[in-house]
C-alpha cells in the first residue's frame, strides 16, 4: 500500500539565509544521542537560535512573524556536511513540510525524501525574490507545487527543480523504500507457507 501521495506543499514560509549550511548547524551533534527521532524539532538551529545561557539571538525560526510556517527557504548547498539523518528528521519534526533552496547536499536531499520532506531548487534570483517577498509580508501563502515544478508566493511563479526520481516517488506515494519494502511482507508470507506446503509433500 503506498504512502501518502505528495503534490504540493502548501503554507507560509519562513526564510533563513545563508549558504552551506550544515547538517552540525541543522541539528547539533549532540541530539546525535537520542534512542528515537522525537523531540527533535526542538533542537532544530539550536545552536543558531540560543547562547549558551539559553538565552535567544533573534533567529527568523523565532520570530512570532513566521510562527506556524512550515516552507523553510534557503540559499545554496542546504544540508551540505555530514550524512546524519537527524537533520531532515528535526526539520520534519519542526512541522516543515518543503524546503526550498538553491541546492542540496546530496545525502541530506535523499534522506529528507524519503520522510516525504520536499526538497526543490530555484535560482539565486528566485530565492532572493521569494525570501524578500516573505520579508515583506510573512503572511504571504507559498505553494511548493511537485507536480507542476514549481513555486508559487501569491502572484508570483518560480520554476524550480527536482530530480525526477524524487518527484515520481512523492506523487505516487512511494517516497520511503522500507514502507514500499513492509507492503511486500504479505506476498513473502504467502510465498513461504506455499515453499512450506511444497516441501512437507
Amino acid at each position: 500500500m503506498a504512502l501518502e501521495q505528495i503534490r504540493e506543499v502548501r503554507g507560509h514560509g519562513v526564510p533563513v539565509p545563508g549558504d552551506d549550511i550544515d547538517t552540525d548547524r541543522i541539528i547539533p551533534a549532540r541530539y546525535l544521542k537520542c534512542v528515537t527521532f522525537d523531540g527533535l524539532g526542538e533542537g532544530l538551529f539550536y545552536d543558531e537560535r540560543f547562547g549558551e545561557d539559553g538565552a535567544p539571538k533573534g533567529h527568523p525560526l523565532d520570530d512570532p512573524r513566521y510562527a506556524g510556517a512550515t516552507v523553510l527557504v534557503s540559499g545554496s548547498n542546504f544540508g551540505c556536511g555530514s550524512s546524519r539523518e537527524h537533520a531532515p528528521q528535526s526539520i520534519a519534526r519542526a512541522g516543515f513540510g518543503a524546503v526550498v533552496a538553491e541546492s542540496f547536499g546530496e545525502i541530506f536531499f535523499g534522506n529528507a525524501t524519503t520522510l516525504g520532506l520536499v526538497c526543490v531548487a530555484v535560482s539565486p534570483e528566485a530565492r532572493r525574490a521569494l525570501s524578500e517577498a516573505l520579508r515583506r509580508d510573512p503572511a504571504l501563502e507559498i505553494v511548493v507545487d511537485v507536480d507542476g515544478k514549481q513555486v508559487r508566493a501569491g502572484d508570483r511563479v518560480f520554476e524550480a527543480s527536482i530530480p525526477e526520481s524524487a518527484r515520481e516517488a512523492l506523487l505516487a506515494g512511494y517516497w520511503d523504500p522500507l514502507g514500499e519494502l513492509l507492503e511486500g511482507v504479505g506476498d513473502v508470507k504467502a510465498a513461504a507457507e506455499r515453499l512450506g506446503r511444497a516441501g512437507a509433500v
